[in-house]
């Protein structure tokens, strides 16, 4: 009983700090004008990705760890079908930028001068990403609530 409520607590915190990274990631974005904002991007990013790999984890160790109510319930759930949705929506948005950062972090380490010409489109993809995860969060307290086709 502990593990699980732990789990869930942490799995809940993650969707508060992704959420704050992925907005202070598009806000850095949106305002570059030059390398120097790039470190505050750049820890926003760190954040996002800690919260994503900790999201993650905890969701798979809650539906196939035998923590939670399983994995056949999940699996049947139409709201874990969309929260699942969302969350490949937001990796695919991910992606770009990602690569992207790595390259600017590689060229700011060897002394040179990033082309930031994408950010504000990666800001754009930065405001989907919430929308994305706040629809997630959405999902989850429907299942909690037992909204859905899985509810009889």
């Amino acid at each position: 009983m502990l593990i699980r409520w732990m789990l869930a607590a942490v799995h809940l915190l993650g969707y508060g700090f992704a959420l704050a990274a992925i907005i202070g990631r598009t806000r850095g974005l949106r305002r570059l004008s030059g390398p120097a904002g790039l470190q505050r991007v750049f820890l926003a990013d760190n954040v996002w990705g800690i919260t994503a790999v900790v999201l993650i984890v905890t969701g798979l160790m809650r539906v196939f760890g035998g923590f939670e109510k399983g994995a056949d319930y999940y699996l049947h759930e139409p709201l874990f079908h969309l929260k699942m949705a969302a969350l490949l929506l937001i990796l695919a948005f991910e992606i770009a930028p990602m690569m992207t950062l790595i390259r600017w972090r590689v060229a700011v380490r060897n002394g040179e001068t990033p082309d930031l010409s994408r950010a504000r489109r990666f800001a754009r993809a930065g405001h989907w990403q919430s929308i994305l995860l706040i629809v997630m969060v959405f999902a989850a307290s429907g299942m909690a609530r037992g909204i859905g086709a899985g509810a009889s």
